[in-house]
């Protein structure tokens, strides 16, 4: 068998002795040492080992998680594997968002300060208010409904819920208005936020569309790649897409949007924008209702039938105030198109005004 010395490893992986030293440490590679001499001695395996602890602490993968990493590689997980790597595109991804609006931000108070003689401190602190609100957003966020636990009994309970009371009302008639709506055209290219086991992707790729997926239930990817094979998916969630820019021709989503409070949801809408193409339409179909005023009425008539089951589902999750959401759009060069499927359910679609006229 082969041995390395250290300075020959070092040498042959371009990185110093001491770094070596650092991850044997830490436990991540163990060599054999030469009685007589004390030298480390490493395998090929171990400069293979050493190779892929390098090029993930690359990636900004934190020790603990390379431990982890390895450990299932030698195991022959590839599975587990592929779910740390992805884990880790998707910090990326909410890092590279956070580094882009403090650029924005930065930029602003510049532009700001050459416009003024002075800048003040008050100045600069209410400049960046925006951005650490939007930094507290993203991570307040949290899974409450540990969608990988239904992942595998996902689709058998969509059907079984599809009556107006139901966890998933007008189901299979919602995910085809989305597609009525979007009118999606041979050579464009979607992505399903939110996409769960795939259904609605589903619909538009049986009519030739390329699609692509994004949910931040593993479990729920794991599954949407075994009923489409070569459906390809991404772990991320709405406030760190995990796409680049201008990728895509539309959004699509659909009983997704109300896990996200209502300031969130206007940030998710910026996400979305941000991954479109200028031309880039969005289909929303969710849990909302017209306004304040129509929320009211229906919680009344709710009330009115017992029916505090329901209550309850609206108080926990965050249905949102269609009219919020169309004017935020509007805002942001959209026009837009509502229909109420039935009550509580609507359909949203947003069209920039430059690819609308």
């Amino acid at each position: 068998m082969n041995m390395l010395l250290i300075k020959e490893l070092s040498e042959r992986l371009q990185i110093s002795a001491r770094t070596i030293r650092y991850y044997e440490e830490k436990g991540l590679i163990t060599p054999a040492k030469q009685e007589s001499s004390g030298y480390r001695l490493f395998t090929e395996q171990d400069a293979a080992r050493l190779q892929t602890i390098v090029s993930l602490r690359e990636v900004g993968m934190s020790l603990e998680e390379i431990g982890c990493v390895l450990a299932e590689m030698e195991a022959g997980d590839s599975e587990d594997v592929l779910h740390h790597l992805e884990l880790q595109r998707a910090v990326l991804f909410s890092q590279m968002v956070e580094i882009r609006h403090s650029i924005e931000t930065t930029d602003r108070i510049i532009a700001k300060g050459k416009e003024q003689a002075k800048l003040e401190w008050d100045d600069i602190y209410e400049w960046t208010a925006s951005l650490r609100y939007a930094k507290k957003l993203r991570s307040s966020w949290r899974d409450h409904w540990n969608y990988d636990s239904h992942a595998v009994h996902h689709d058998e309970r969509v059907e079984k819920t599809q009556q107006q009371y139901g966890a998933y009302p007008s189901y299979r008639t919602a995910l085809q208005k989305v597609l009525e709506a979007v009118q999606p055209k041979k050579g464009e290219k979607g992505v399903d936020l939110g996409t769960g086991t795939g259904n609605l992707a589903a619909l538009f790729m049986e009519n030739g569309i390329e699609m692509k997926g994004m949910d931040q239930s593993i479990a729920m990817l794991r599954e949407a790649e075994r009923k489409h094979p070569g459906y390809e998916v991404r772990l991320g969630n709405f406030l760190a897409i995990p796409y680049d820019d201008y990728q895509f021709d539309f959004a699509v989503m659909s009983y997704a949007l109300h896990h996200l409070t209502e300031d969130q949801k206007l940030l998710a809408l910026l996400e979305i924008k941000r991954i479109l193409k200028p031309h880039g339409r969005i289909g929303i179909v969710d849990f909302m209702f017209e306004d304040h005023q129509a929320r009211e009425e229906y919680l009344h008539m709710l009330r009115e039938d017992g029916r505090d089951d329901v209550i309850t589902d609206i108080e926990k999750s965050y249905y949102a105030d269609r009219s919020r959401l169309t004017s935020f759009l509007e805002e942001q060069g959209y026009v837009t198109k509502t229909k109420e499927i039935q009550k509580r359910l609507h359909l949203i679609y947003a069209v920039p005004v430059r690819g609308y006229l």
